[in-house]
């Protein structure tokens, strides 16, 4: 029998996560320095146990029209399918079409947090993506829908009493169209995400919260199935 026990490695994991999270904030005085600290944290979690066709980083996102979304905390792009990503100047610019999901990382969760994340998730949503037929041996299957961008907030904790009461659902309740976060984690005490089928919120208050989360995020990313055949002529068209 092995020795192993997955219960103490899961708890391992999360309590890793919340360690390093926690001293980065006590230990950094720089925001800036603490702010990419705490972003590498939650980006090295991600690229560490997210399948491979996954990758995860701080972007900006670009439709085939020219339009730019601000530069985004995490972005989960396809390495798969997708034909390119852009790396200009230390920057990492990725085709709308090829986003996944996009986060925004934090130190706490509050009112002003929650509208902040609902706003950006809204900005990256309303991006132009195109999608082609998919030619295969014996014809060309019609153009992919296009999946829904998962979008969400990363935190140490919650600043409200209790952590996940009323005062947090009712600011997710107020935006479920274009800035609906679908999965989010306050590591310190758990995580909620939107239930398609009861349309609603879950709000799961737990310890063990950040593995809790990667789990779900995998889940969700399993049912959201791949990224379309990307339009790249709409790209190359910008170099006349």
């Amino acid at each position: 029998m092995s020795e192993w026990s997955l219960p103490i490695i899961l708890e391992s994991l999360s309590e890793d996560i919340e360690h390093r999270l926690s001293t980065i904030r006590q230990a950094f005085n720089h925001p800036v320095t603490k702010g990419n600290g705490t972003e590498n944290t939650w980006i090295d979690l991600l690229n560490t146990y997210l399948p491979e066709r996954y990758r995860a980083s701080e972007a900006h996102v670009v439709d085939s029209k020219g339009v730019f979304s601000g530069q985004m905390d995490i972005v989960v792009y396809d390495r798969q399918y997708s034909p390119f990503v852009f790396h200009y100047g230390g920057q990492v610019i990725v085709p709308a079409e090829s986003v996944y999901a996009v986060f925004e990382v934090k130190q706490s969760l509050n009112l002003d947090m929650i509208k902040y994340a609902q706003e950006k998730v809204a900005s990256v949503r309303s991006l132009h993506r195109t999608s082609l037929p998919i030619p295969y041996a014996n014809g060309t299957y019609p153009a992919k829908p296009l999946i829904p961008i998962i979008g969400g907030i990363l935190t140490l904790e919650s600043e409200w009493s209790p952590a996940f009461g009323m005062p947090l659902l009712k600011q997710l309740k107020a935006d479920q169209a274009e800035g609906l976060l679908d999965i989010s984690c306050a590591a310190n005490h758990g995580y909620f995400y939107f239930d398609d089928t009861n349309s609603d919120f879950i709000l799961k208050t737990q310890q063990k919260a950040t593995a809790a989360f990667l789990f779900k995020l995998i889940s969700i990313l399993q049912f959201s199935g791949t990224v379309p055949m990307i339009d790249v002529q709409a790209y190359g068209d910008w170099l006349a």
